[in-house]
């Protein structure tokens, strides 16, 4: 079954992917930040029970796995590629994941909250990933009964997600508006409207290879259908605001030159750290959305940006990598992958 990022989708030019998150928990039950050992493992095998036993479209999707029987390379994988949070992969101890096999859905257990259901897409789609997302909250909520107060709405563990409990964000690749230091200011004025600017990881991360997640910040106070139309709304304006700098950079004959530069180291160099890759990945996938490049198969290009990463790299080799090994092994992949584009027609 091909994976997410391999399938297309809305405004792929821009948009990278689109997440939506809800925070949940148990009625009866502590929050787990005070729960015992016994507590988490009643918690993990309800929702297990009650995932398992999901209809429709959500029959017989999920795979469930105990944290604690992964390894170190497998939880720091599974962070790189946004399906889990770099906390939850420190402490595993206590703690589960439902993932569905196209790696669409995954659910965190026993994390902050007790429950946390997030949904993927390629590129662009809030409205359609926020629906699948409300469709499993209300099944999972049938059979579980999640902890809601009249006044303030979901009860989570952190009191910033109090309300509707949830994060949407889409992840947008800006170079262009990078390259034009734009994004300082950016970022303050999204602030204005209820919506931050983070890395590419989220809070407290730095943005690599021009990839920025925009999400809401206000879950207090209004809808869950609100929210998604003021981030999709301002997602939209942002898109055609790097379209518009891009082609202020296509007359640009050095920056045209900097494409090229980029494709030719990533076609031939022999080793490759994590951050160039990134770099040069970023350069590339520019050009060929601006037809610079012609015939770069994107579909690759979008599989490179998450089978080349350090934890995920090591995880298909078998093991661990001394670090040229795995720099190495990156450059093979990446020249492989690009070896058979004939980017001149």
């Amino acid at each position: 079954m091909n994976k997410w990022y391999l399938s297309g989708g809305a405004n792929t030019d821009v948009a990278v992917s689109t997440r939506v998150r809800f925070a949940r928990n148990l009625t009866g039950f502590p929050f787990p930040g005070r729960m015992s050992s016994s507590q988490r493992e009643q918690v993990n095998g309800l929702v297990r029970e009650a995932a398992m036993h999901l209809t429709g479209e959500f029959a017989g999707v999920f795979h469930y796995a105990e944290m604690k029987e992964l390894s170190d390379l497998e939880a720091a994988s599974l962070v790189e590629q946004h399906f889990i949070s770099p906390e939850f992969a420190v402490n595993r101890e206590g703690k589960a994941l439902l993932m569905s096999e196209d790696e669409t859905i995954s659910i965190m257990l026993c994390e902050e909250d007790h429950i946390r259901i997030q949904v993927m897409s390629a590129g662009e789609d809030l409205q359609a990933v926020y629906e699948q997302a409300v469709r499993l909250d209300e099944a999972l909520d049938q059979r579980l009964h999640f902890a809601f107060d009249e006044r303030l709405g979901y009860l989570t563990g952190c009191p910033t997600n109090l309300g509707t409990g949830m994060r949407a964000s889409v992840m947008l690749h800006l170079p262009a508006l990078e390259q034009a230091d734009a994004l300082r200011q950016l970022a303050n004025t999204l602030g204005k409207v209820g919506l931050t600017l983070r890395g590419t990881y989220g809070e407290g991360s730095d943005a690599k290879g021009a990839l920025y997640q925009i999400s809401n910040q206000i879950t207090l106070g209004l809808t869950e259908q609100a929210a998604i139309e003021n981030l999709q709304t301002v997602t939209h304006q942002i898109m055609d605001r790097e379209r518009q700098a891009r082609n202020q950079l296509k007359q640009n004959e050095a920056f045209v030159d900097k494409v090229w530069r980029c494709y030719g180291i990533l076609k031939f160099a022999r080793s490759l750290d994590s951050e160039e890759f990134l770099q040069y990945i970023s350069w590339v996938r520019l050009g060929v959305k601006l037809s610079i490049l012609k015939n770069v198969d994107m579909e690759k290009v979008g599989r490179l940006l998450v089978i080349t990463q350090p934890a995920t790299l090591q995880k298909i080799c078998g093991g661990p990598l001394e670090p040229r090994e795995r720099d190495q092994k990156r450059a093979e992949m990446v020249r492989e992958a690009l070896s058979c584009s004939n980017e001149m027609e």
